[in-house]
């Protein structure tokens, strides 16, 4: 009687406690469901910027993995992984009992965590977000029922394609795509037997088996034949099939991939524009994008040899130059030169903005003729002369010269201040902002200059892209093509976005045409003749703002505008050992012609439109003076001697470059934007030498 109570004791006490195990499990099951969200890690794929080509790569963003389809994965590849990793697989309910009975036990011990986890407990644990990877028995329980009910709500496919996607394999490849570039230089639909075998050996040691030598190498060996010969038993191999295998040769790693020349300015311009067309930093990192922006790779190497080439070797560090090419017809930013990356973070085509000196006149002259004025309009271009809003104030030639009453051409050729204060005012100052606005000036970089009488004269500061895609809008007939540097961007999903850029009637065609003749002149007979080509026309505009801190040659073909500037860092005047200071029609318009002759090797020559010829003859090269004839080409300047030693560093803190000989390294403080915040501006004050001519360069006395 004893023995049966015990007994009848026991089987109550076992159904009791089975029963409340499987209510503790239903409970459990019920509370874990499959996550709603992945991990980042898991799904991102990196993105890849290229040049306009489509094909060749600046940059690649973000986590090496390319997701593909299932079926773009070779059944033997599969099969190896299979064999590899988990033979049951196409019949298991998502888990193993002996292996998750091992690794439990394992747990509850405090030994290490043993392996055998199915691809589908892999899959899960590295897939799918709110799943740890610490080793507690809450963790891998939760594991366990998530991957039976992943096993019974997706297919067995389903579940392959994302474990191939999903896993690391070394190298820094991140899935089977990744990692069949990685490791053998082709995609995955290419490779043979004995190399998805290989691929299926990495999975267990990525790091030991990235690169093996010596006994990694046999180690690695090893591991690949006992997965061929797991392909046998599985029957994914014949004896005969298996016996042909010969361990593959592996493509030497790839070095990480690093931003060379001005690949970081690139990246960074395009990251910015992304962001500004609303894809995310996430969008760029794992978005899996493909960016082909609108740099072409001979031109961007093109504008670095003319700024290298050209400039003189003791030019000094501190001694800035940008450059920037803009396609006219639509106004992608072709080719750019932003300086030295090892030298300063900023970039000097699109970051550093310099004050526009005389280069800002054609502005002045476009929004003049779109506004009722012609060439022939006669304005006043003696000096100095005094305006109402500063009668206190002269505003002065270069070295005091007056012209009398002068036409639009040629106050255009000889750059004459007073000439262009008194269109400007004549014009409206709000509206040659307006004009300049449309042409691509940013609003913020004008408004504080509006007001006063020198704003014609350049004194706001503006981008060398800026200004490039200003003169652009002249060459495309008065119609603004938004400056972009993303051609289109696809999807990992295969859409397709083609940037679309704003276009704007700035000003109308005839009055870009007639502001177009006038900068010819520039070119020709003016202060630009060091910019000429000599197998087409060219139209262009020097620019030298106060004691020379910003120089400038913007110019154009009717196929391309390009602007170059040079400033120092400091903000001190642009002096060249052996060259003197700088004006615009010396080193800029160099650098411009040298940059130019290269891109225009090749294409055909295009003539720009007719002026209107309302009024006045179409030869301006020799204009009506009041004084004798200047000459119409830029005289030689002779070198002035060069005293670089004892002067103190003003800016505080100092800037990078040229630090003296008993200092450490200077902090660069980011891109100039000048400005002229003060009481008067630089081309008010009367030491000045507002203008550009360099005719004759000594300052004002």
């Amino acid at each position: 009687m004893r023995k049966r109570r015990w007994l009848r004791i026991s089987l109550i006490v076992g159904g009791s406690g089975f029963l409340v195990l499987a209510a503790l499990f239903g409970i459990a099951w019920a509370m874990t469901p499959i996550p709603d969200s992945t991990q980042k890690d898991a799904t991102a794929q990196g993105s890849v910027i290229y040049y306009r080509d489509g094909k060749t790569v600046i940059a690649r963003q973000g986590v090496d993995r390319r997701t593909v389809e299932l079926a773009k994965v070779p059944e033997h590849v599969r099969d190896a992984v299979i064999a590899a990793e988990n033979r049951s697989f196409y019949d298991d309910s998502g888990v193993s009992a002996k292996g998750t009975t091992r690794a439990l036990w394992s747990t509850l011990t405090g030994q290490q965590l043993q392996g055998g986890s199915t691809i589908t407990q892999q899959l899960v644990r590295n897939y799918y977000s709110g799943l740890s990877q610490e080793r507690s028995i809450t963790r891998k329980f939760k594991e366990i029922m998530i991957s039976i009910k992943v096993d019974q709500s997706k297919s067995k496919d389903w579940v392959l394609e994302q474990y191939l996607n999903t896993i690391y394999y070394g190298r820094g490849a991140n899935g089977v795509q990744a990692a069949a570039h990685a490791y053998f230089g082709k995609d995955v639909d290419e490779l043979g037997v004995a190399q998805g075998a290989y691929l299926a050996a990495v999975i267990q040691q990525p790091s030991r088996f990235a690169d093996p030598k010596g006994a990694d190498l046999a180690a690695a060996e090893v591991r690949w034949r006992s997965i061929v010969q797991a392909m046998v038993e599985t029957g994914a191999l014949t004896p005969g099939e298996a016996a042909e295998q010969r361990f593959p040769k592996l493509t030497a790693p790839k070095k990480p991939f690093q931003l060379k020349g001005q690949g970081q300015y690139m990246l960074e311009q395009v990251t910015a524009e992304l962001n500004r067309r609303g894809y995310t930093d996430e969008d760029i990192n794992g978005g899996g994008l493909r960016i082909v922006t609108t740099f072409d790779k001979k031109l961007m190497e093109a504008a670095e040899r003319a700024v290298k080439e050209t400039l003189p070797e003791a030019t000094p560090k501190k001694v800035r130059t940008g450059l920037a090419a803009v396609d006219p017809a639509n106004g992608e930013v072709v080719a750019f030169y932003g300086g030295s990356p090892h030298q300063t973070e900023y970039d000097n085509a699109f970051s550093a903005k310099v004050m526009a000196g005389s280069t800002f006149k054609p502005y002045t002259l476009a929004a003049a003729l779109d506004n009722g004025f012609d060439l022939s309009t006669r304005v006043n271009g003696n000096s100095p002369m005094r305006v109402a809003s500063a009668p206190d104030t002269p505003i002065p030639n270069d070295s005091g010269r007056s012209y009398g009453l002068i036409n639009l051409v040629s106050a255009t050729q000889n750059s004459v201040n007073t000439a262009f204060v008194d269109l400007a005012q004549k014009v409206g100052t709000d509206k040659v902002a307006a004009t300049a606005m449309a042409m691509g000036i940013p609003a913020k970089q004008l408004d504080p200059h509006v007001a006063a009488a020198t704003f014609p004269l350049g004194v706001a500061s503006v981008s060398a892209v800026q200004n490039a895609s200003g003169f652009s809008t002249l060459a495309n007939g008065g119609v603004h093509m938004e400056a972009h540097v993303v051609k289109h961007v696809t999807r990992a999903d295969g859409g397709k976005d083609t940037i679309e850029p704003a276009a704007t009637q700035a000003v109308s065609k005839q009055a870009a045409a007639d502001a177009t003749y006038a900068m010819r002149q520039v070119v020709q007979y003016g202060t630009g003749t060091a910019a000429r080509l000599y197998d087409r026309p060219v139209a262009g505009k020097t620019g030298t703002t106060d004691d020379s801190k910003s120089v400038w040659f913007n110019g154009f073909t009717p196929q391309l505008a390009v602007a170059v500037d040079m400033f120092r860092s400091d903000n001190k005047p642009v002096t060249v050992p052996g060259y003197g200071v700088q004006f615009g029609g010396q080193l800029p318009a160099q650098i411009w012609r040298a940059f130019m002759t290269e891109a225009m090797r090749g294409e055909p020559v295009e003539d720009f439109p007719e002026p209107s010829g309302l009024g006045y003859t179409s030869d301006y090269s020799a204009p009506e003076r009041d004084y004798d004839e200047r000459p119409s080409t830029t005289p030689t300047r002779q070198p002035e001697p060069w005293d670089d030693g004892g002067e103190p560093e003003t800016t505080e803190p100092p800037f990078i470059d040229d630090p003296p000989v008993d200092q450490g390294p200077e902090e660069e403080q980011g891109p100039p934007e000048q400005d002229t915040d003060q009481p008067a501006p630089p081309d008010l004050q009367p030491s000045a030498r507002p203008d550009d001519s360099e005719a004759d360069p000594a300052p004002l006395g």
